[in-house]
C-alpha cells in the first residue's frame, strides 16, 4: 500500500520581475515539481494563503514582495493500491527507477482505468519508496509516457530526485528520443519542426500546431529506413529527438508534416487506406496487425539528482515494430 507522507509547507515571495502574473502561473513557475492543474487544485482547496488570508481564486494577480505559502496535505488514504505486475526493470536504485513500460499500460489511475495501471506496479515493487510530490494518484511520477506508446520512463522514489529530474525536464536538459514508423518517407530525411502546439480548435480532445496560443515545441526528426518493396515505399523508420515535452509532440508534429504515425487513431494519415492498398500482401498482413501507434521512447539520459553523474538508457524495439520495419 502507498505510504503517509508528512504534511509540507512550501513559501515563496514575489520578486520584481513577475509583478502582475496569475497565481497559479506563479506558483508553479516557483514549484516545477507541482503541475499547474495540482496548483489550481490546492488553490481551490483552500491550501493556499497570502499572510493569513486563504486564497481561493487561481487567477488572482500577485503583486511584488507577497508571500504566498502551499501547504501541501498529508495523502490520507492507501489509495491508488499496490497490485503485483510483471515490470521490466532496467536500472534501480535508492533514489529512482527506470522502466520499460510496454504498449497499453496506462501510466497512473484516472477516469476509465482505475487500477492496474503502472503506477499500482510501481507501488508493488517498491513499497513505500515512491515521492508523493504529484498527488495522492501519481506517487513517483515525474513524467508520463501515452497507454500505447512503449518506452522508457523514470520515476522517482523519494521528493529530492523528484524535484531534481522535474528541474531537468523543465530546463529540457535531459536526452530524450523516440522512433516511430511513419506513413510514407518524408520529403527531408533530416530536419527540426519548430511549431507551438494547442487545443484543436475543432476537437478539444486533440492537439494541434496553432498560430495563436500554444506552446513552443520543437521535435528533431531523422529518416533511419524507408520501408517498402521494389523502389516503392510506404512507410518510413524514424527517429525523433525532444527539445520540449509537450502532449502528443511527436504524434502532431510529424502529422504536420504529412507523416502521421502508423496506427494512431488521433492523428492517423488521411490517406493510409490508399497507402495500404499499394502494398503488398505482407505489407497489408504487418500493417493490419498494428494496433496500437508505432511510437517507441528507446533512449532517456539525465544527471543523477544525488551523484550528478550523467546516466543514458536505450530500450530495444519491442517486437511488433521490430516486425513491420523487417518488410
Amino acid at each position: 500500500m502507498y505510504h503517509q507522507v508528512n504534511i509540507r509547507n512550501l513559501n515563496v515571495t514575489v520578486q520584481n520581475n513577475v509583478d502582475h502574473i496569475r497565481l497559479d502561473k506563479f506558483l508553479s513557475q516557483s514549484f516545477i515539481e507541482l503541475s499547474r492543474s495540482r496548483i489550481k487544485s490546492l488553490i481551490l482547496s483552500g491550501h493556499v494563503t497570502c499572510g493569513s488570508k486563504i486564497l481561493s481564486d487561481p487567477s488572482r494577480s500577485v503583486k511584488i514582495g507577497e508571500r504566498f505559502s502551499i501547504l501541501i496535505p498529508a495523502l490520507k488514504s492507501p489509495t491508488p493500491i499496490g497490485q503485483k505486475m510483471d515490470l521490466e526493470v532496467v536500472y534501480e536504485d535508492n533514489d529512482l527507477i527506470v522502466i520499460n513500460k510496454p504498449a497499453g499500460l496506462v501510466v497512473h489511475p484516472a477516469a476509465g482505468n482505475k487500477d492496474m495501471t503502472l503506477v499500482n506496479a510501481l507501488i508493488s515493487h517498491c513499497g513505500g519508496s515512491l515521492s508523493g510530490i504529484g498527488g495522492v494518484a501519481r506517487p513517483g511520477i515525474v513524467h508520463r509516457l501515452d497507454k500505447d506508446t512503449s518506452g522508457l520512463l523514470v520515476a522517482a522514489k523519494n521528493d529530492f530526485t523528484h524535484r531534481g529530474l522535474a528541474e531537468q525536464f523543465a530546463d529540457h536538459s535531459l536526452d530524450r528520443a523516440y522512433k516511430a514508423i511513419v506513413w510514407g518517407v518524408p520529403k527531408q530525411k533530416e530536419g527540426t519542426i519548430e511549431n507551438k502546439i494547442g487545443r484543436s480548435s475543432r476537437n478539444r480532445k486533440k492537439m494541434a500546431v496553432v498560430t495563436r496560443g500554444g506552446k513552443h515545441a520543437i521535435t528533431h526528426y531523422r529518416v533511419k529506413k524507408p520501408i517498402g518493396e521494389g523502389g516503392k515505399f510506404w512507410a518510413s523508420l524514424v527517429e525523433c529527438r525532444l527539445e520540449t515535452g509537450r502532449t502528443h509532440q511527436i504524434r502532431v508534429h510529424m502529422t504536420s508534416i504529412g507523416n502521421a504515425i502508423i496506427g494512431d487513431p488521433t492523428y492517423g494519415s488521411k490517406d493510409q487506406k490508399k497507402i495500404i492498398k499499394t502494398g503488398s500482401a505482407y505489407f497489408q498482413t504487418v500493417i493490419s496487425s498494428m494496433n496500437r501507434q508505432a511510437l517507441h521512447a528507446y533512449l532517456i539520459g539525465f544527471d543523477h539528482p544525488s551523484s550528478g553523474k550523467r546516466i543514458k538508457f536505450k530500450s530495444d524495439l519491442p517486437n511488433d515494430m521490430k516486425e513491420f520495419i523487417s518488410i
